[in-house]
């Protein structure tokens, strides 16, 4: 996957100074996750279509208690 240069901070980013969060950059195709905190790290990357459904399993998991699995 080419290399993003359109990442962008979530809207929610925790309480403090905001560093409890993520970036996102996207192509037509794919979805990129970053930590925000280490943006030169690693990202993962997913297909666009898989992106509503994976952020859908993220928030069910942190509204059933079972969030700590990706802490």
């Amino acid at each position: 996957m080419a290399t993003h240069d359109n990442w962008r901070r979530s809207s929610y980013s925790g309480g403090g100074d905001g560093n409890n969060c993520v970036e996102i950059a996207n192509s037509p195709t794919h979805v990129a996750i970053r930590d925000s905190k280490d943006p030169a790290r690693v990202s993962i990357t997913v297909p666009f279509g898989a992106f509503a459904p994976f952020v859908g399993a993220l928030k069910a998991a942190a509204t059933s208690g079972s969030a700590a699995f990706w802490a």
